[in-house]
């Protein structure tokens, strides 16, 4: 997670101070970080990673679900999930067709993208039969930029698009981030599309390689600046090992208990307020 650790203090000596829709962010533009799932599954260890939310929140994605009330139902009866604010926040309350409604956010669109005439179309489900049968295929792309339906959404998309890559039997996914919140958001998001590289490699009978990341408008929330200089006086430790059931052949197959991080040692989680 050097990588990682890098960008925080780009953006701390290098970044350019502006105000936005909720608040003043210290910022860059379009950084890149690749991981090798070799040297271990790439989850934050500078501070506690809330894995559970993580593989919640990508098998509530997969569902096609845009309910917060069935995410906490995933998350074992939470009362509050990591969409919660959104879903009750007021610049969306008067949008939601029911309490707990989300709009066609992502889980929706790659699931569930509605065409001109009215058809669904399974973006996710159109990617993985490819790379069973076409995987030179240069379309394995998933999107949940939808700009049609970007006014019926509580949150337009952070991460936007992702797209494989196979070769030599090697599975890879480069996913691109227009918005990107350093702290919170992103150690969040490299655990979220790295179990879903994951995840799909199991099911297509391939090897996991490479997740690749690319943040558009990457910053800091000024709020969070004592809680990002706690986490770079950390040291890193050793990256944990992912466990899959290996007996999960069907992307739509996984529960919680067929995920599990193996060996994870990290540093103590660091409070911060999420900026809505």
């Amino acid at each position: 997670m050097k990588i990682y650790n890098e960008i925080l203090q780009k953006i701390i000596g290098t970044g350019i101070d502006r105000e936005g829709r909720n608040g003043w962010t210290r910022a860059i533009f379009a950084e890149q970080m690749r991981f090798k799932m070799d040297d271990g599954f790439p989850a934050v260890t500078t501070k506690r990673l809330a894995f559970n939310s993580v593989k919640g929140e990508l098998l509530w994605f997969l569902e096609g679900s845009n309910d917060d009330n069935r995410l906490k139902e995933i998350m074992g009866g939470a009362k509050k999930t990591i969409w919660t604010d959104n879903a009750q926040s007021d610049y969306w309350k008067p949008k939601a067709q029911f309490d707990g409604d989300l709009g066609r956010i992502y889980g929706v669109q790659w699931r569930l993208w509605q065409t001109n005439d009215g058809k669904e179309v399974d973006q996710l489900a159109q990617v993985v039969d490819n790379l069973k049968n076409n995987p030179t295929d240069r379309r394995l792309v998933v999107s949940a930029w939808n700009p049609g339906e970007l006014e019926r959404m509580a949150l337009p998309p952070c991460h936007m698009l992702f797209q494989f890559f196979l070769a030599d039997g090697k599975l890879s996914l480069h996913m691109v981030q227009r918005s990107c919140d350093m702290f919170l958001g992103v150690p969040f998001n490299i655990a979220s599309y790295a179990l879903l590289l994951h995840m799909v490699a199991q099911v297509t009978g391939t090897e996991a390689h490479e997740c690749i990341l690319t943040l558009n408008d990457a910053h800091i929330y000024h709020e969070h600046y004592p809680q990002v200089k706690e986490q770079l006086s950390r040291e890193p430790m050793p990256l944990p090992r992912l466990w899959l059931n290996p007996a999960i052949n069907d992307i739509d197959g996984f529960t919680m208990d067929d995920i599990k991080l193996e060996n994870y040692s990290h540093h103590p989680a660091i409070p911060a307020p999420m900026i809505v």
